[in-house]
C-alpha cells in the first residue's frame, strides 16, 4: 500500500513542513539514507506544543506532543522527497523529552511518535531502533524533539 494513501486512510492532517531556524537542513539524503534533523511538535496552525512533562503536562500530553512531532517529520519527508512513498523503512529515532528531573517515563512519551510511524509505515517498516532521553530544557520550551533516520527506496 502507498504510504500517501495510508495517510489519507488514517485521516491524518500534516502540519506545514517547518523552515530551519538556524544553519542546518531539515533533511539530508546520503545514498539511500535520509537523515531528518530534530523536529518539534508543530501544529497545523504553526504553533508549537510547549511545556515540561511532569510539570506542565502529564504522560498523555507528552505522548500527544511526540505524535505531533511524528506528523511534523512526515510533513518534512513529503516536502523534501516529493512523496512519502520514497520511504522504505524507519531505521532509528532519537527522542528527547523536556521534563522534570523526577520524570522517568521517557520511552512511553516517545511511543507517541513510534506508534504513529508503525500505523503509517506498518510494523515491519515503521518500527526501528530508538533512544529516548530526558532533557532539562529544549529549544523554545518545546515539549519533545525527535530526529530520525529513514532508508529510502532506490
Amino acid at each position: 500500500m502507498s504510504f500517501e494513501h495510508r495517510i489519507k486512510e488514517l485521516g491524518l492532517e500534516l502540519p506545514p513542513a517547518p523552515k530551519p531556524v538556524g544553519v542546518y537542513r531539515p533533511l539530508v539524503v546520503c545514498g539511500s539514507m535520509a537523515y531528518v534533523s530534530g523536529h518539534g511538535p508543530l501544529r497545523a496552525d504553526k504553533t508549537l506544543i510547549i511545556g515540561r512533562v511532569g510539570a506542565d503536562m502529564d504522560l498523555s500530553g507528552g505522548q500527544a506532543a511526540a505524535r505531533q512531532v511524528g506528523l511534523t517529520i512526515l510533513a518534512t519527508l513529503r516536502q523534501e522527497l516529493g512523496t512519502l512513498d520514497r520511504v522504505k523503512r524507519l531505521i532509528k529515532l532519537l527522542g528527547m523529552v523536556n521534563c522534570t528531573a523526577e520524570f522517568g517515563e521517557h520511552p512511553k512519551v516517545i511511543n507517541g511518535c513510534s506508534e504513529l510511524f508503525a500505523e503509517v509505515f506498518g510494523r515491519e517498516n515503521g518500527i526501528g531502533a530508538r533512544s529516548a532521553v530526558g532533557m532539562g530544557s529544549l529549544p523554545g520550551g518545546i515539549a519533545v524533539e525527535i530526529e530520525a533516520i529513514f532508508e529510502l527506496n532506490s
